[in-house]
């Protein structure tokens, strides 16, 4: 028969270990006018280069030339240079808390297959997520709620958390003609030892 998404319990045994990202969503799209002359123009914040200097996705690319600046909120961003890519490198003047600015100001950037912009942010976050990093939500594990959470591990399932931030690298539809030359951008992740301990104990398990 047919399954749903909270049927995954079933497939779930006593003894198990159900290993979750618990990655936090980044609001790091930016609209920005430029300073004069009010031209819009979008700025996605994609890695953390030096402390106020990120390397950002830039729309359209053409009016973000060098020296530029655009002003967001309270704040301005000043364009560095170009990467080889073809992002840019800005550094960002603000006061406050960079991340409390973005949680604030940014914008979700959201998968091009989820198409309604919801008001409440934290839709875009799992009901676990912890660690602010992801250019993109997890969206895999979007599907679990609290309760369903709960009722797992009733079950006797384990549960392990590791941090993994998802890239745009993500969203980078695959050109090669052979996947393995398709170029995937490094992403950051991190296990704890108390998570790593779980995992290779239900490994060895058979689990």
């Amino acid at each position: 028969g047919e399954c749903v998404f909270h049927d995954i319990i079933d497939r779930l045994n006593p003894g198990d270990l159900l290993v979750l990202n618990n990655s936090r969503v980044l609001p790091a799209r930016l609209y920005g006018y430029r300073e004069g002359t009010g031209g819009h123009m979008e700025f996605l914040l994609l890695k953390q280069v030096q402390k106020d200097v990120w390397e950002v996705m830039v729309r359209p690319g053409k009016k973000a030339r060098e020296g530029l600046v655009f002003e967001f909120g309270d704040g301005r961003l000043k364009v560095l240079s170009t990467t080889e890519g073809g992002n840019r490198l800005v550094r960002f003047h603000y006061d406050g808390e960079f991340y409390s600015l973005l949680e604030e100001i940014g914008n979700m950037p959201l998968p091009h297959y989820i198409t309604a912009e919801l008001k409440d942010k934290e839709r875009y976050q799992t009901v676990y997520s912890k660690d602010l990093g992801s250019a993109a939500a997890p969206t895999a594990g979007l599907h679990f709620t609290k309760e369903l959470l709960e009722r797992i591990e009733q079950k006797g399932v384990g549960i392990a958390y590791v941090t993994l931030h998802v890239g745009l690298g993500t969203f980078r539809p695959v050109s090669a003609e052979e996947v393995t030359d398709h170029h995937m951008h490094s992403e950051f992740f991190q296990i704890e030892e108390e998570a790593a301990t779980k995992i290779n104990r239900a490994k060895d398990a058979g689990k």
